[in-house]
């Protein structure tokens, strides 16, 4: 074969899996992390007032997982220590598949906490929520009212996590089961910040803490997750893809800042 077809062919493999989301390589044999199998099975870690039991495969039922998440998010005292438990959280398959856990950015005292949805390509890479073009889109959005994840003062200040901490696959939409793993220590994320407001952003955040879909219904509409005020919002993902909805979230930014001042 001459050596420019090998070169073409080459070039189009190459050039399909960066289509799929290949970002680097890493060996000459293919590791397929999600459908690792552990040949015997493993004992789950001990923890004060879970049952224990022993599991078969590298994850115990997912029943068992959120047990564990809330018991491991309960006894978390600060941030740092939720951080902590969360890092050492095992049962959630996307951890393997993340460079980086990204657990949240801004000021902690901020009366704003912002909620998305997990990481992208950019997040997992930096470790940041909202840091790739939608994360700036959202930083444009904020400085329209005077508010920054930068700010020193609660009041102008923000305060940003996501319902999932680790990167889905070429940034699929959370599975239930990683949401449900994941929710305890959201939680307790919440309870910490002890924000005044809440916004999520999203389908997933909406249908994580509110128990509902459907963001274009939602959005505008003041609602409550465990009794904090919150305000869903349409996704800066959503509004670089359709740019006449800023309309309806410039409006929700008035009506936030609104109910700060008053």
């Amino acid at each position: 074969m001459p050596q420019s077809q090998d070169y073409a062919e080459a070039l189009v493999a190459l050039l399909w899996q960066v289509e799929l989301g290949v970002t680097e390589a890493i060996g000459d044999v293919p590791l397929i992390r999600y459908e690792a199998v552990v040949e015997k099975p493993v004992e789950l870690p001990k923890l004060a007032g879970v049952k224990m039991a022993t599991a078969v495969a590298g994850a115990p039922e997912v029943e068992q997982a959120v047990d564990i998440a809330q018991q491991m998010a309960k006894g978390a005292a600060d941030l740092s220590a939720l951080r902590a438990a969360i890092a050492n959280y095992d049962f959630c398959e996307l951890k393997k598949g993340a460079r980086n856990l990204v657990f949240a950015d801004g000021n902690p005292a901020a009366r704003v906490m912002i909620i998305g949805e997990a990481p992208g390509k950019d997040e997992d890479v930096e470790g940041l929520p909202f840091v790739g073009r939608a994360g700036q889109l959202l930083d444009k959005m904020l400085a329209a009212i005077d508010m920054s994840r930068r700010a020193q003062t609660a009041q102008d200040a923000v305060y940003i996590t996501n319902v999932l901490p680790w990167r889905p696959p070429q940034n699929r939409d959370p599975e239930a089961e990683e949401v449900a793993m994941m929710l305890p220590f959201l939680k307790r994320h919440i309870a910490l910040v002890a924000p005044d407001f809440i916004v999520p952003m999203g389908n997933a955040a909406c249908r994580a803490l509110l128990g509902k879909s459907g963001i274009t219904r939602l959005r505008g509409q003041w609602a409550a997750v465990d009794g904090i005020p919150a305000l869903p919002m349409l996704h800066p993902a959503y509004l670089l893809r359709t740019p006449m909805a800023k309309r309806e979230a410039w409006a929700d930014l008035l009506a936030l800042k609104a109910r700060l001042k008053g």
